[in-house]
This record gives structure tokens, C-alpha cells and sequence, in this order.
């Protein structure tokens, strides 16, 4: 089966005056239909970097070579118009910073619509009722008040999820999403991901999930993809992840975790023996 996407030796550099600063040093990971890939990675490691270059996100001040393919067409060297057609249609993409994706002087109702007629051949009423759907299904409260709200009317967390929520409706064959459940409370970053893991399921899409939380990253990859000052530096699945890990940075990463989860189980075993004493 030929991978949705699949990087190749892709490298990344940023132009200097005297020389050029590798950022992304020969990359190569593939993900197939219906499978998720997270991609785990401290901040400055190039697991994002890697994603916009293919993408077509970064700006002239950067070097792109090697090669992304999207369903086997190469994307290095595609013009800007090419790579706009594909995002938010045949690729979903939700990135880290929400306020950054949604224009301060519409409301969002327009915004959404906007995005829907580029894409999909709905008419207004159709368009109305699918939005409204959709922030009912990412937990926004009273969807048809929020569709008349300004951007800055609503919460990072809020527009991090209806941003979630539009690349989902477009069906995509590849979702790609950075970072997205950041500024997300954990009770609702559990329903998000499992919403996620719905779509991933029943329209056999292909994801690239792109975070530092290795927990986040467990509950939702089939694979594992660890990056390091640009490099890849362990992959395989959550089992071999946790257990078998050859690079010490990967091995850090589950240590952090595992004491978190450890004191996490403290502090709830501390709740319950204050309620039983106080009993």
C-alpha cells in the first residue's frame, strides 16, 4: 500500500549571511490510510519544522530538499498556490496557536462558512447546520451564539477546538495536527482525542499527530516517530517506545512521564486517604 505521506531525507535550513543553519536533518517517516503517526519531540527538536516545510508553511528564509509525497506526488518544489489548494481539502492541518488561524475582524460563523464553500458544494443553509453541528460536537456551548462571536470573544481553548473541529468536517485524507490539544482542559482533551480516534476509524483517515506529551501521543498512535535536534532518534510502536528504547533523550522522555503518572497516583491515593480519614 503506498503511504498517504511519506517524508524522505527531507532537510531544513535556515539562510544565514555567511552560512546556512541545519534544522531538520534527513527525516524520513511514513504514515498509511487509517494509521496515526505521532511524532514526539521537545520543543526545538524539528518535529513541527519538519511538517510546515513539506507543507509549504515556511517562508523564504528557509531551504528546503529531500522529498515529501502526498498520496506519490512530490510536494518539495510545488509553487504556493499548489500547496494552498491542498491545505484545509485533501489535508487537514490544525496548528499550535490558535488566535494566529482566525482573522480578528470576522465573526466566526464566516469564518467557518468561508472555509466550508472553498471546499465543500453546500449551500448557506446546509453550511449553517454543519457548523452548528460541529461546535456541538467539539463542546462549544450554545453553538449558534458562538458562530456571531468575534475571535477574541472566545478562549484559546475554545478556538482550539473549533479549529479541530473544521479541519474534521472536510473529511480529510491526511489530518495533520500540531500541538492540538495544548490549550485544552485534560477532561476535554480526553474526549477530543477519542473524537480523533472516531474519525481515524470510521473514514480510515491518515494522521500526523505532533506533540511533546508522550501520554497524549500513547492514547492516539499506532507508530512512533521521536525527533531530536532535527534527527530522528527512535521509532517504533508505544510497546517498543516504552520498553525498548536505544536513544538516552527517549529514554528521558518516558522517565518524565512515568513520574509524572507516579505522582499523579500519589496525590489521588493522598485525596482518598484524607476523605477516609475525615470519615
Amino acid at each position: 500500500m503506498t503511504p498517504v505521506f511519506e517524508l524522505n531525507h527531507l532537510q531544513v535550513s535556515l539562510r544565514g549571511k555567511k552560512r546556512n543553519t541545519d534544522l531538520v536533518k534527513g527525516v524520513s517517516f511514513s504514515v498509511k490510510q487509517g494509521e496515526c503517526l505521532g511524532i514526539l519531540g521537545e520543543s526545538g527538536s524539528g518535529k513541527s519544522m519538519s511538517i510546515k516545510a513539506a507543507m509549504g508553511l515556511l517562508d523564504k528564509n528557509f531551504v528546503v530538499s529531500g522529498s515529501a509525497k502526498f498520496q506519490g506526488d512530490e510536494l518539495v518544489g510545488k509553487n504556493a498556490e499548489q500547496l494552498r489548494r491542498l491545505r484545509g481539502g485533501q489535508v487537514g492541518i490544525v496548528l499550535q496557536n490558535p488566535m494566529t488561524c482566525f482573522d480578528p475582524l470576522y465573526r466566526i460563523g464566516n469564518q467557518i462558512a468561508e472555509t466550508f464553500a472553498a471546499h465543500q458544494k453546500w449551500d448557506a443553509g446546509e453550511i449553517k447546520e454543519r457548523s452548528i453541528e460541529m461546535l456541538d460536537k467539539m463542546q462549544i456551548r450554545n453553538p449558534e451564539e458562538a458562530l456571531e462571536k468575534y475571535p477574541h470573544q472566545l478562549s484559546g481553548g475554545m478556538l482550539q477546538r473549533i479549529m479541530i473541529g473544521i479541519a474534521m468536517s472536510m473529511e480529510p485524507s491526511l489530518l495533520i495536527a500540531d500541538e492540538p490539544t495544548t490549550a485544552i482542559d485534560a477532561i476535554t482533551q480526553f474526549d477530543i482525542l477519542n473524537e480523533f480516534a472516531v474519525i481515524k476509524q470510521k473514514h480510515k483517515t491518515a494522521m500526523i499527530f505532533i506533540s511533546h506529551d508522550l501520554n497524549a501521543v500513547s492514547q492516539i498512535a499506532d507508530k512512533i516517530v521521536v525527533l531530536n535536534q532535527g534527527t530522528v532518534v527512535d521509532q517504533g510502536d508505544f510497546h517498543h517506545i516504552i520498553h525498548h528504547a536505544a536513544d538516552p533523550y527517549t529514554r528521558r522522555l518516558i522517565e518524565k512521564r512515568t513520574d509524572v503518572m507516579r505522582k499523579y497516583r500519589q496525590a489521588l491515593e493522598g485525596g482518598e486517604c484524607s476523605h477516609a480519614q475525615a470519615g
